[in-house]
């Protein structure tokens, strides 16, 4: 595409800039920094190439931007507000306040025309990764001669620290081999971050870097004048179709400012003097705040326009291809829509006490076997742990460039290869997209390394399933390494994410029933490498609720609640008791969100009054003080050996269970016998 100078190209880009330090010094917080550097080219990217409708934030066919350095989150508002989103002049004037439209960093589902919550760096860029293989997919499985439905580009802003983050390297690797083409990467390569210059700590060679990844690496030298080798880059990365591409601009951080190019103008605002100068350095008025001229509107408007247009014409093809791929035009139109197909429920496995015993990362291969062909909405991987994990169903293709004679881009099953943050980061990507429900998988131990992708799937609602095998001192052999005793408390202590850890076959279905329905919610299967027998009393309906009664006795001495690989184990505690004439419920407690969901009188019900409650679990015992008056599990960390000698050391036998819910018994009825629920609180 030649690049034709447009008369009110310099106005517009001395609006971005200086609204930048307005935005920033009203807050008092803030980075103008990056925004003021990448005027520029954000000028002539979404003047020139970005196709959107303001009008319909949620057009799927829309290109898609994500700020990755998402502390320069003041452009991103600033862009929408002049395109016409749903962003007035007044939101960028509450910039960083409380319960504004523009926060301190990107979220979605808070801002329109905000696709993925970004800040915490590298994130965005994966997430990025994520965006473009879910439009190659869906242009694989839907597009068809005359109708290049699915066709839309990713953007990604990115900086220095970005890239200096792992999950960065991560994602840029997988897409590199993933041949992305529909990827753009524009670098704000201004040399400097937080600490100053990125000579004290950042001195790779960039472009060697990514070449090695088998990206397109572009140069412009100029990012602060040179509009048409910008337009003349973005040109380029758009032509090019089996590779991703990233783009070096040499930027100026706060340009125009009289602290430009410095550390100084990075993560402060600018003085007033200096906000005063830099509006007259650009013939602004120095003394008028917030000033956008009409020029800049028109010119900003045009393009919004431009993309309504786009839209309009991209639903005449979507009509058009109602009457020559119905089959196929209703299922995308489903998926766009965000439901699941009717029925798919149905094709949840559910047991009997008869059915044999087998490990719940067996069970959930199981599911995910009897779901995913009703499930086309289901893509996702291992993160080289397929034959560990059972993620791989029988049938399914992977997900690969055609090129490489391993796949193609309508397979559905993800090859992430040992990255696990970026594979989280990615799913997030995925799911943003539209459509997709992605699951990813692992040992539980490495969603550790996961820690800030699955952070973010809480907090922006993006439906991802995490599928954790290995997860207990059950594994066995491998030892403490890799024995997750400390990672439940963590992701259940983390709002927004449900944490299953099913104890059979039937409420490892009941997992995946309510994480499938649970679609502004991600969720991790915690599950276990030894066999699980499957239990008298459990269902898909009672387990779906987060917590049930297993094993009902009246008057009972006490309850053990307990959660996956432990519930058999206090349930064998419960039978021995009942020899010895000791009555002891049994309430297996697959999911704490889930059941802290539940009504207040059914939670009662549950986890009732009036006998002391123990809680058992293989792992650290913290957390389970909200459910128990006792807690039962690991002082520290796990051991290697056989998992039974594991259990043995550990005192997780049914007999010794049995010997310590006596002791419980006992030393309750010395204070009267009659205690009050965990549950009932003043707050």
């Amino acid at each position: 595409m030649s690049f034709t100078p447009e008369s009110t190209d310099n106005t517009s880009i001395a609006t971005i800039r200086t609204l930048a330090a307005d935005v920033v010094g009203k807050a008092n917080s803030g980075h103008p920094g990056a925004p003021m550097g990448m005027a520029p080219v954000s000028h002539v990217l979404f003047t020139r190439f970005f196709n959107a409708n303001p009008k319909n934030s949620k057009w799927f066919n829309r290109d898609r931007f994500v700020l990755s350095n998402g502390h320069a989150c003041a452009l991103q508002y600033i862009l929408l507000h002049l395109l016409g989103y749903k962003l007035s002049m007044d939101d960028l004037k509450a910039f960083r306040q409380l319960d504004s439209l523009t926060p301190g960093h990107p979220e979605a589902h808070h801002t329109d025309g905000i696709e993925v919550t970004t800040g915490p760096l590298g994130q965005g860029f994966a997430n990025g990764v994520g965006l473009a293989m879910a439009q190659a997919h869906y242009g694989a499985v839907y597009n068809r001669p005359g109708f290049d439905l699915i066709n839309n580009y990713t953007y990604v802003f990115t900086g220095d620290g970005c890239l200096m983050e792992g999950v960065a390297s991560e994602a840029a690797s997988l897409a590199g081999h993933l041949q992305l083409g529909n990827l753009i990467v524009i670098y704000d390569d201004n040399h400097i971050s937080i600490d100053g210059d990125t000579a004290v700590a950042f001195t790779e060679n960039v472009e060697q870097r990514f070449l090695a990844y088998g990206w397109q690496v572009l140069h412009v030298n100029d990012g602060d004048h040179d509009l048409a080798a910008i337009n003349g880059a973005i040109a380029a990365a758009r032509a090019e179709k089996t590779k991703p591409t990233i783009v070096c601009l040499k930027t100026t951080i706060g340009y125009g400012s009289k602290q430009q190019g410095t550390h100084g103008v990075h993560g402060a605002p600018l003085k007033a003097d200096d906000i005063q100068s830099l509006k007259s350095k650009f013939g602004f008025p120095p003394d008028q705040k917030f000033y956008v001229p009409k020029e800049t509107y028109d010119t900003y408007r045009a393009a919004a326009l431009r993309g309504a247009k786009l839209e309009s014409q991209w639903n005449s093809l979507l009509a058009e291809y109602a009457k020559a791929y119905p089959k196929e035009h209703a299922e995308l139109t489903r998926r766009i829509s965000g439901r699941l197909p009717e029925g798919w429920e149905q094709k949840l496995p559910v047991y009997t006490p008869a059915d044999p015993a087998q490990a719940s990362r067996k069970l959930s291969e199981l599911v995910l076997t009897a779901i995913t062909p009703a499930l086309p909405d289901l893509m996702g991987g291992s993160a080289d742990l397929t034959g560990s994990n059972l993620t791989k169903v029988k049938g399914t293709v992977d997900f690969q460039p055609p090129s490489t004679g391993l796949g193609n881009y309508a397979g559905t099953y993800i090859r992430y290869g040992v990255r696990e943050h970026g594979m989280g980061a990615i799913a997030n990507g995925l799911h943003a997209y539209g459509g997709i429900v992605p699951f990813v998988a692992t040992f539980m131990n490495f969603v550790s390394y996961a820690a800030g992708a699955v952070r973010l799937s809480a907090l922006s609602k993006h439906q991802v399933i995490w599928v954790a095998t290995h997860d207990s001192i059950g594994l066995g052999e491998d030892g403490p390494t890799h024995q997750p005793i400390e990672t439940a408390i963590h992701l259940r202590a983390i709002p927004n994410l449900d944490f299953w850890r099913p104890a059979d076959g039937n409420e490892t279905s009941a997992a995946y029933l309510v994480a499938l329905k649970s679609t502004q919610t991600p969720s991790v299967l915690s599950l276990s490498r030894q066999n699980l027998p499957n239990l008298e009393g459990s269902t898909i309906e009672r387990a779906a609720r987060g917590g049930y009664v297993l094993y009902e006795v009246a008057n009972e001495d006490m309850t053990i609640v307990s959660s996956g690989s432990e519930v058999p184990i206090a349930l064998e505690a419960a039978s021995l008791l009942k020899k010895e004439g000791v009555n002891v419920r049994l309430v297996s407690l697959p999911c704490w969100s889930v059941f802290d969901k539940q009504d207040e009188q059914y939670r009662l019900s549950v986890l009732r009054s009036g006998a002391p409650i123990l809680s058992l679990e293989a792992l650290t015992t913290a957390g389970w003080q909200k459910y128990s008056h006792e807690q039962y599990g690991l002082p520290a960390w796990g051991a290697s050996g056989p998992y039974l000698k594991v259990y043995e050391k550990f005192g997780i036998t049914g007999p010794n269970i049995a010997a310590v819910s006596k002791k419980v018994i006992a030393f309750y009825k010395q204070r009267g016998g009659q205690v009050v629920s965990p549950l009932v609180k003043a707050l």
